[in-house]
């Protein structure tokens, strides 16, 4: 039976307090062993995908909606202004569940079972991390593989961008940045290092292995001179000549892992 609570102080709602707070979230999550669903849609996919509920917070108006995945669960039944006060912000979604993190991988389990591979470095935006899953989930990327700075693609900002599909696309994190493309390199994939250079090879015309890994970095910096060197293949997608010639030499990364995904996957 749902709990019926009044008090945005309660105890029982540890879990979901100061949403809006990066810093704190992320302390109390690694803490707690747990991360946020938003949304009906996005707690379906993450109940169907495995992860176990510790609990949800919902409002009457939600609460139907939800009954058919939530049997056996603890549900927090409160109103719009509890809700609020708990969370910090309006959730226009009315529903969060706290859910249990599950053990990421090593690199090399997620690495034996892949032929297509994305591997983010440093890219330090929850919502880009979200969209780029998004978008390797779309387009049949079969893992991903993130640098140690990368965001947490469970925070609640990347799985809400995502739509849940941080769920669907397994993914693992290196333990070191500064060996870590030795790992693709051992289980035999082709780097691919993505930059807005216009003298890289245009990456529809790279003759592509069995096994290849595209590498994305940052906004702004993009990838770092070690991992550019050490990469089998520097690419680039071509700009249009008058695009360059009005200052527009590059694509944010997510538009740019959406096109570099598409070509990847054809090749």
């Amino acid at each position: 039976m749902p709990e019926y609570l009044t008090d945005p102080r309660d105890p029982r709602l540890a879990d979901y307090t100061s949403l809006r707070d990066v810093e704190l979230r992320k302390s109390l999550e690694a803490e707690r062993g747990l991360f946020l669903a938003e949304g009906e849609k996005v707690i379906r996919r993450a109940v169907g995908s495995g992860y176990p509920v510790r609990s949800v917070l919902t409002t009457e108006r939600w609460l139907a909606s939800l009954s058919d995945v939530l049997d056996g669960c603890t549900v927090y039944v409160v109103d719009e202004a509890v809700m609020e006060g708990v969370a910090g912000f309006q959730v226009h979604r009315g529903a969060l569940a706290s859910m249990e993190r599950l053990p990421v991988p090593p690199v090399p389990d997620v690495l034996a079972t892949a032929t297509r591979v994305v591997v983010l470095e440093d890219i330090v935006d929850h919502t880009n991390v979200g969209a780029i899953f998004r978008c390797a989930a779309a387009l049949g990327v079969d893992a991903v593989i993130l640098s140690p700075r990368c965001a947490d693609p469970l925070y609640r900002r990347s799985v809400k961008v995502s739509m849940g599909a941080v769920f669907a696309v397994p993914y693992a994190r290196m333990d070191d940045w500064y060996g870590g493309l030795d790992t693709l390199r051992s289980a035999g994939f082709q780097t691919l290092a993505l930059t807005p250079d216009q003298g890289a090879t245009p990456l529809d015309e790279v003759k592509m292995g069995s096994h290849v890994a595209l590498l994305m970095g940052s906004e702004g910096p993009g990838l770092s001179p070690r991992w550019l060197n050490e990469a089998s293949e520097r690419v680039c997608i071509p700009m249009s000549a008058t695009a360059m010639a009005s200052g527009v030499d590059s694509l944010n990364v997510v538009a740019a892992t959406a096109i570099a995904c598409h070509t990847l996957m054809r090749g």
